[in-house]
């Protein structure tokens, strides 16, 4: 019987809506063996869902999604296996957190100049001290009843040329991965598809990378067509880059997209991703 697993999760400790011990559950739950908690500019989950791993027997993957700053986009870095207990790396993740909380305190200055009434106190209430991403804005909106939708949400707001949206100081690309590389992980391109460029281009962007000490590319995505997911493939292949694979659950926030089979399109085995087994044979990032 094959082990089913899924490289790319979020919990609330970023943007997602579930905790890691409740995404861990859900993970036993839904069949899988194996998770990632990859959650954006922090690692605050990590040791929750370990133990929680371990609770419910689900392996866990110590991970994490960078947002690099690239030609005026991003690039989302996904680093598996990293050391979350190293206090360089920690450090340094501050310094991304910290830079997002900044524009948060913009974001909130531009929603009160629509008139929203929101606080800062008012988000920290009412999603925690998490990683506030432009996802708990729209939530906030939503819930308060000023749009319907996330993307009406988005579309009117929070998107870039929108009036509330801020951009914020982001690492590059080089640097991303070059912490992910010290803190002992695998740095992954996340989702190659989703930043608007044709295959040509995302592949001379993957060897740009390449060159920065990038690893493996994310091939299996919900958002893929069968045909991406080969067309990825290939390029990993061209390359002597491994493939990952995963959903990008959020929970409720994307409702849409289900812990392990995204749309129903992913069947992500540890076959599928060998570097997995490697990560697993090399327990020093589990220190605590």
């Amino acid at each position: 019987m094959e082990e089913y697993i899924d490289l790319h999760v979020h919990s609330n400790a970023s943007d997602g809506t579930l905790t890691p011990e409740e995404v861990v559950r859900l993970a036993k739950k839904s069949g899988l063996s194996l998770i990632a908690l990859t959650d954006h500019d922090t690692v605050d989950g990590i040791a929750e869902a370990v133990k929680a791993g371990e609770k419910y027997g689900i392996q866990v993957i110590p991970g994490i999604e960078i947002s690099a700053e690239y030609k005026n986009g991003d690039l989302h870095i996904l680093g598996l296996g990293i050391d979350y207990t190293d206090d360089n790396f920690k450090a340094k993740v501050a310094v991304c957190r910290d830079s997002r909380d900044n524009r948060n305190i913009k974001m909130i200055k531009k929603l009160n100049e629509q008139g929203f009434p929101i606080t800062w106190d008012i988000m920290m209430d009412r999603f925690g001290a998490n990683s506030i991403t432009r996802a708990h804005f729209a939530k906030y909106l939503i819930d308060e009843g000023y749009v319907k939708d996330k993307d009406e949400a988005f579309a009117k707001y929070l998107n870039p040329g929108c009036p509330c949206y801020v951009s914020r100081e982001k690492v590059s690309p080089k640097e991303a991965i070059e912490m992910i590389l010290e803190s002992g992980g695998h740095p992954v391109l996340a989702h190659p598809l989703l930043y608007k460029m044709n295959l040509e281009k995302i592949e001379s962007v993957i060897v740009m990378l390449k060159g920065y000490g990038l690893e493996g590319i994310e091939a299996l995505y919900s958002l893929n067509r069968p045909e991406d997911d080969v067309a990825l493939m290939k390029i990993a292949k061209r390359h002597d880059l491994f493939i990952t694979g995963g959903s990008d659950f959020h929970g409720s926030i994307k409702p849409d997209i289900s812990l392990g089979t995204g749309k129903g399109n992913l069947h992500i085995t540890k076959e599928i991703c060998p570097i997995i087994m490697s990560i697993l044979q090399d327990q020093s990032y589990r220190k605590d």
